[in-house]
C-alpha cells in the first residue's frame, strides 16, 4: 500500500482545498495520471498520481481543506503493505514537516517562554505579522503550548496598551534570556490597536430575508489578506493621465493581421504598454522597488519582471513575465498568452506567480473609464489601464477624434512624490503616442 501525502507545494503554502478528484475508490490509476485538483492561496493545480495501482481510499472530499503532510489517498500499488522506501522528493518533503507532524513531535515539550522560542506554524506566524501581533505575547491553546491561528486572531481583537505590552520581562529559563531585550520594532508590533478602528460583528442578515453563506477560501482569501495589508500599510496616491494611442492602434492592428497564427501574433495593447512601463522603470527606479519598514531601507531591484492581473473567475491571479527589458514585444505577447491560459485552466505553477517587481491591471476589456488599483504589496506601484475610447481632443488647434487610453499610476507615497509619478506617466504617454519612439527606445 502507498499512502500519498499532500506534498510541499512551494514556499509559503501549507494547505489546500480539494476542488475535484479525478479518481474514485476502486479506480485503477496510472502513474502520472491526473489524481486531484487542489486550490491553494496562490493557484489551482492538478496533482498527478505518484504510483500506478488501485485507489483504496480517498481521505478527503471536494471542499475539504488538507494540510501539507496529510494522507489524502491510499493506493494499492502491489506492495506488501510494508512502509515504502522514501524517494529523494519524499526526503526533501520530510525535511519540512507539516503542522500535524510538528504537533506530534512536540507533545512532550514545555510551553514557550515569553521572549524565548514560540511554537507556531509558518502560516500562524505570517498571520501574526499581517495583524501586527507580537506572537511572543499570544497565550497558546494548542498542544504543548502551540500558538494557533485562532489564538492570534483572538489576541488581535483585544488591543493591549503599548506601555503595558512593552514592559516585557524576559524569561530566565533560557541561558541567553538575559541578553534578549524587546526592540523598538517589538514594542511597535505589540501595539496592535488602531485608534478609532472598531470592527463590529456582522448583523443577522437572516432577520430581513434569505441569505447564502460561502466560505472565504484559497485564492479569494489570499487576495483579501493581500489587499487589506496593502491598504493598511501603504499610503496610496494615484496619478491619472491619458495616452493618445491612435497611431499605435493602427500599427498594432496591421501587425496583428500580418502575424495571425504565429507565436505572439495575437497582439493586444498590453505588451506595448509593458515595454513602455519597463522603459519608465529604468528611468525611475523608485517605482521598481520595495520598502522594508523594519530595516528602514528601500530595496531597488535591478531586474524588471512585470505581474499581470488575470481574472480567473474564482479569484485574481498575478502571473509574472520575467526580464521584460530583455524581450521583444512579440516575445512578451507570446508569454502573456501562455500564462493567461494556464491561469484560467488551473495549470499555472506557483513559481510563475512570484518575483514580480511591478504590476499592471487592465480592466479595459471589461469596460470602465478609469480605476484606482490597489498596490500589490510588497511592490510600491501599480498601473491601471482603462478602455481605449474615441474622444474629441485638440491637436494643433483643431478638434479631432483620437483613440485615448486612460492610465492610472497608484504608488507608495513613502518612496516617491507626485512629481516623480507625473514624470513617469508622462514618459509612458510620450512613447505610447508614437509607435516609432516605442520601437526605438524600448
Amino acid at each position: 500500500m502507498y499512502e500519498f501525502k499532500l506534498p510541499d507545494l512551494g514556499e509559503g503554502i501549507h494547505e489546500g482545498e480539494i476542488l475535484k478528484w479525478h479518481v474514485d475508490e476502486n479506480t485503477v490509476v496510472a502513474e502520472d495520471a491526473p489524481l486531484v485538483d487542489i486550490e491553494t492561496d496562490k493557484a489551482a493545480i492538478t496533482i498527478p498520481s505518484p504510483k500506478a495501482g488501485r485507489v483504496m481510499s480517498l481521505n478527503a472530499t471536494a471542499g475539504d481543506t488538507v494540510m501539507v503532510g496529510d494522507v489524502v489517498v491510499v493506493i494499492d500499488d502491489g506492495s506488501s503493505g510494508q512502509p515504502q522506501e522514501p524517494s529523494v522528493a519524499d526526503e526533501r518533503r520530510a525535511s519540512r514537516p507539516s503542522e500535524s507532524q510538528v504537533e506530534e513531535n512536540e507533545k512532550s515539550q514545555a510551553p514557550p517562554a515569553s521572549w524565548g522560542p514560540v511554537i507556531a506554524a509558518p502560516a500562524t506566524r505570517r498571520l501574526a505579522r499581517e495583524l501586527n501581533v507580537d506572537i511572543h505575547k499570544v497565550p497558546p491553546t494548542g498542544p504543548a503550548g502551540r500558538v494557533t491561528s485562532d489564538d492570534v486572531r483572538l489576541f488581535a481583537e483585544q488591543p493591549m496598551p503599548l506601555a503595558e505590552s512593552a514592559a516585557v520581562q524576559p524569561s530566565t529559563d533560557s541561558p541567553s534570556a538575559e541578553t534578549i531585550k524587546p526592540s523598538k520594532q517589538d514594542a511597535a508590533a505589540v501595539a496592535n490597536g488602531i485608534p478609532f478602528l472598531d470592527i463590529e460583528p456582522m448583523p443577522n442578515f437572516e432577520e430581513w430575508g434569505p441569505v447564502e453563506r460561502t466560505p472565504l477560501r484559497s485564492i479569494r482569501r489570499k487576495v483579501a489578506r493581500k489587499m487589506v495589508t496593502s491598504m493598511v500599510l501603504v499610503p496610496h496616491v494615484a496619478h491619472m493621465d491619458e495616452a493618445d494611442v491612435t497611431l499605435l492602434e493602427e500599427f498594432r492592428l496591421k501587425e496583428r493581421e500580418k502575424r495571425e497564427g504565429q507565436p505572439g501574433g495575437r497582439l493586444t495593447l498590453l505588451p506595448f504598454v509593458m515595454k513602455a512601463v519597463t522603459a519608465g522603470l529604468r528611468a525611475a527606479p523608485a517605482f521598481n522597488a520595495s520598502l522594508d519598514p523594519f530595516a528602514e531601507e528601500i530595496i531597488y531591484k535591478r531586474y524588471y519582471s512585470l505581474g499581470i492581473a488575470v481574472d480567473t473567475g474564482h479569484g485574481l491571479v498575478v502571473p509574472v513575465v520575467r526580464d521584460t527589458d530583455r524581450k521583444s514585444i512579440l516575445q512578451v505577447s507570446q508569454e502573456l498568452e501562455q500564462l493567461a491560459g494556464k491561469c484560467r485552466d488551473g495549470t499555472i505553477e506557483v513559481s510563475q506567480l512570484r518575483g514580480g517587481t511591478f504590476t499592471i491591471t487592465n480592466v479595459g476589456p471589461l469596460g470602465g473609464t478609469a480605476l484606482i488599483p490597489t498596490i500589490n504589496y510588497p511592490e510600491v506601484a501599480i498601473l491601471g489601464m482603462g478602455r481605449v475610447r474615441e474622444k474629441p481632443v485638440v491637436v494643433d488647434g483643431q478638434i479631432v477624434v483620437r483613440k485615448m487610453l486612460p492610465l492610472t499610476l497608484a504608488f507608495d507615497h513613502r518612496i516617491a512624490d507626485g512629481a516623480d509619478a507625473a514624470r513617469f506617466v508622462s514618459e509612458m504617454v510620450r512613447q505610447l503616442s508614437d509607435p516609432t519612439l516605442l520601437m526605438l527606445e524600448t
